[in-house]
C-alpha cells in the first residue's frame, strides 16, 4: 500500500516533494500511527537548505506528530492499539542523562519523520496524548518543548521571581520557554525585531518586550528590570555580550542555538567576578521528556498555534517558517 509522505529530494527548486511511497509496516517492538497532526520545527527549513548533519536523501522529514496507534509489530504491544499518542522524536539518546551520546539522532532525518500519513516508531518513544491537549497542539509540542524544559527548567532551574529574558519570542520554543517561565512564577521579558510579536508575548503575560534591533535594547531591558537572572537564547551574534552586562550575580544565560552567529567579544572578568554560567543545550533526555509532558499537564500549558493547513499544503508552510513572520506552531493536519 502506499501513503503520502513529503521527503528530502533533488527537485531543483523546492528540495523536498510530496510523493507517494510504501507504507510502513511495524516490526517487533514498534508500532504503526496513522498520523493526526504534524508540526513543523526551523529545523526542517534548515534541512531543506542542506544545513543540517547528516542529511539522508529521500527520508521523510518532520519531528512533531500526533496520531492513533493502528498496528502493532507485536501482541504484547495490543494495549496501545487505537489509543491516541504524542510521540517522542529523540532516538538513541544514550547512557548519559547530561548529554546525547554518539549515536544519538532526532526524528525527520535521517531517521522518517511525521511528515506522512503513517509512521512506524519503536513503543518507548510513545506517550498518551494528554487529555486537555487537541491533536494539533499535542503535535506542536515534542521537538520545541523538550527543547524549552531541558533549557528553561533543568538548565536555567527557572524559579519564582526571577527575572528572565527569552529572545526571538516567535519561535516555537522561545514561546514555550516563556509559558514554562511564567509558570514557575518568574517575571518574563522577551526580544523580537517585530513589534507585533512583542505585543503579543505582553498580551500572554510578559512584563515587557524589547526591540533588539535598538541600538540601546540593553540600557531599556535594564532600566525595566534591574538585571537579570537568566537568559534562554537561540541567536548568540553580537547581542550576546550584552547579556552579560545585564545579568545579576550568579546568573544564567542557556542557549540553544547561534542563529545570528558568534559573538565577537566576551566579557571573561565579569564572567568569573558575577560567577555566571554560560550553558549549551539542546533538546533533552527521555526522563525529560516525560517531565515536560507532566509539567504542561500540571500548569495546562498549550502550545501557541500560528496556523493548520492540510498535508498537501505543506510546503507552503516551509516557505512560512523560512520568512519567520509567524506567531506560534505552523501544524499540519492529516484528518
Amino acid at each position: 500500500m502506499k501513503m503520502k509522505a513529503l521527503q528530502l529530494t533533488d527537485h531543483p527548486e523546492q528540495r523536498i516533494q510530496l510523493l507517494d511511497v510504501a507504507k510502513p509496516e511495524p516490526a517487533n517492538g514498534q508500532v504503526l500511527v496513522r498520523l493526526q497532526a504534524a508540526a513543523l520545527n526551523h529545523r526542517d527549513q534548515w534541512i531543506r537548505e542542506g544545513k543540517y548533519p547528516n542529511i539522508r536523501a529521500f527520508c521523510t522529514l518532520g519531528s512533531d506528530g500526533c496520531g492513533i496507534v493502528e498496528t502493532v509489530g507485536s501482541q504484547s504491544d495490543a494495549h496501545w492499539i487505537s489509543k491516541t499518542v504524542i510521540i517522542n522524536p529523540n532516538q538513541n539518546w544514550g547512557d548519559n542523562p547530561a548529554v546525547q551520546g554518539k549515536d544519538y539522532r532526532i526524528l525527520g532525518n535521517p531517521v522518517d519523520g511525521t511528515f506522512a500519513e503513517y509512521i512506524v516508531v519503536p513503543t518507548d518513544r510513545l506517550h498518551e496524548k494528554p487529555a486537555y491537549l487537541t491533536t494539533e497542539q499535542a503535535a506542536a509540542l515534542p521537538l520545541g518543548g523538550l527543547t524549552a524544559y531541558r533549557a528553561t527548567c533543568k538548565h536555567g532551574a527557572v524559579k519564582k521571581g526571577d527575572n528572565v529574558l527569552v529572545t526571538g519570542i516567535g519561535g516555537g520554543v522561545a514561546q514555550l520557554a516563556m509559558q514554562f517561565a511564567l509558570a514557575a512564577g518568574a517575571n518574563v521579558w522577551v526580544s523580537s525585531s517585530d513589534e507585533e510579536k512583542l505585543h503579543k508575548a505582553i498580551a500572554l503575560g510578559a512584563k515587557g518586550g524589547i526591540n533588539y534591533r535598538s541600538d540601546d535594547w540593553d540600557k531599556q531591558l535594564m532600566a525595566q528590570t534591574s538585571g537579570l537572572n537568566l537568559v534562554i537564547d537561540s541567536g548568540g551574534g553580537t547581542g550576546f555580550s550584552r547579556f552579560v552586562r545585564l545579568m545579576q550575580p550568579a546568573g544564567k544565560i542557556v542557549f540553544y542555538g547561534a542563529t545570528a552567529g558568534l559573538p565577537t567579544t566576551l566579557d571573561l572578568h565579569r564572567i568569573f567576578f558575577y560567577q555566571l554560567t554560560l550553558q549549551g543545550s539542546t533538546m533533552g533526555n527521555d526522563a525529560e521528556f516525560t517531565e515536560m509532558l507532566q509539567f504542561c499537564e500540571q500548569h495546562r500549558i498549550s502550545p501557541i498555534i500560528d496556523s493548520v493547513r492540510p498535508l498537501d499544503a505543506i510546503i507552503s508552510a516551509f516557505d512560512e517558517i523560512k520568512v519567520g513572520k509567524q506567531f506560534g506552531k505552523l501544524v499540519i493536519s492529516m484528518v
